[in-house]
């Protein structure tokens, strides 16, 4: 019986929710078209009379207009009575919505309807490390991080936090997948009884399952999504070849080599970072084949009189072994060099390269 009575008040509050809004516009328009109908010499016209009785309710009154007759005075203080608790209802209403709205983003509840954007999957340092790395690169890129926190764990202009599972079409369609500009997966510690698992098979299975799902959405709409995922360990690589990813970051293989590599050459470490890094001021970016060249050493010896060096094409770094080659139609060729530069190549050859 209590749990009845419960129920029926929530759903009169409910229903009185939805009504306020409607009966609100309609007593304001009824107010105003019978204070023109008392004082229509006052006021003139209706869009006045509504002017005037927003003004009187809202307790602004700002005296441009006020009612002369005794009969419009009395009418006066009728709103007074009537309409000074429903503005304030109004208002509570309003800041109420906006309050909700709040709390739906930060708690991740509510849909991303921008395009053009990078996914995140999974929160970690290397995620924050990744968002800032983002909006240095680019201040109005917007960042849609996908994990299983209460509350978005930073709080950006850019960033948009969804909550759920991403290994689920539910939540990468929440993201808005089919629009986003690529994905990041990054390798998520699993958590059993209150103990991080540290299983290289565990946790490359979870970015597997939303490596498939992605895949999933890709095939159903045709649309090409640009993948990376990284990997714990190597050798899992393999489980990936039914799935799409485009890129794997083998994280351990990485920093093994580039700690190795420190004892024979000094320094290298420094190298790695600055490739990896626009903290330095110059980073690794794609440009478009220009149609004047032809060979690699064409496009080497124009970009270093431009301050760029190229250094890749896709991922052959072993450009300065073939100069006298041909450069293909597909080449995906990268340089190292600032911002500024960028700009000038990108302003030269007339498009938008990607960073």
């Amino acid at each position: 019986m209590e749990n009845s009575f419960k129920k029926m008040v929530y759903y009169l509050i409910k229903l009185r929710s939805r009504i306020f809004l409607p009966f609100f516009i309609l007593y304001i328009l009824a107010a105003s078209y019978i204070a023109l109908l008392i004082e229509p010499e006052t006021f003139e016209t209706y869009l006045t009379a509504v002017y005037w009785v927003l003004t009187a309710l809202a307790t602004v009154g700002f005296g441009d207009y006020a009612p002369v007759t005794d009969l419009g005075k009395i009418y006066t203080i009728f709103l007074y009575i009537t309409g000074i608790g429903l503005v304030s209802v109004f208002i509570g209403n309003i800041l109420q919505s906006v309050y909700l709205l709040e709390k739906y983003k930060v708690g991740g509840k509510m849909k991303y309807t921008g395009e053009n954007h990078i996914i995140l999957v999974g929160w970690s340092e290397k995620a924050k490390a990744a968002i800032k790395e983002i909006l240095k690169s680019d201040q109005n890129m917007d960042i849609v991080l996908i994990d299983n926190l209460e509350k978005s764990p930073m709080m950006e202009e850019h960033l948009f936090y969804i909550r759920g599972d991403a290994a689920s079409e539910e939540t990468l369609f929440q993201a808005n997948l089919p629009k986003a500009k690529g994905v990041i997966i990054f390798a998520e510690e699993i958590i059993q009884a209150n103990y991080a698992v540290q299983d290289p098979l565990l946790i490359d299975g979870k970015t597997l399952l939303v490596a498939t799902a992605i895949t999933s959405i890709e095939e159903k709409l045709k649309t090409p999504i640009h993948v990376t995922a990284e990997v714990i360990n190597q050798n899992h690589i393999r489980l990936f070849q039914h799935v799409k990813v485009d890129e794997f970051i083998p994280t351990q293989e990485m920093i093994s080599h580039a700690a190795v590599r420190s004892l024979f050459s000094h320094g290298v470490t420094y190298m790695y970072s600055e490739l990896m890094s626009t903290q330095y001021g110059e980073s690794m970016y794609e440009i478009p084949k220009q149609k004047q060249w032809k060979t690699y050493k064409e496009a080497f010896v124009d970009l270093l009189d431009k301050g760029a060096t190229l250094v890749a094409d896709h991922g052959d770094l072993y450009i300065n072994q073939k100069l006298n080659e041909p450069i293909p139609e597909n080449a995906k060729l990268f340089v190292i060099c600032d911002k500024e530069t960028l700009e000038k190549l990108k302003a030269a050859n007339g498009t938008k390269a990607d960073s």
